[in-house]
């Protein structure tokens, strides 16, 4: 199951730096997550420093 990025996301990049298949990208107002590239590795999770990652 892919992972999201949930509201309070500070547009810091530091998930889109962790992603080892790039699957982060900048969208509107906050990064967001391919589904169909995420592979659920959960490197995001642990790189995001507000802690709003997470499995949809």
């Amino acid at each position: 199951m892919p992972r999201v990025i949930k509201d309070g996301c500070i547009s810091c990049g530091a998930c889109a730096d962790t992603c080892p298949v790039g699957a982060i990208s900048e969208g509107d107002g906050k990064y967001v997550i391919n589904p169909e590239e995420c592979i659920d590795c959960g490197a995001c999770e642990d790189g995001c420093p507000q802690s709003v990652i997470a499995e949809e």
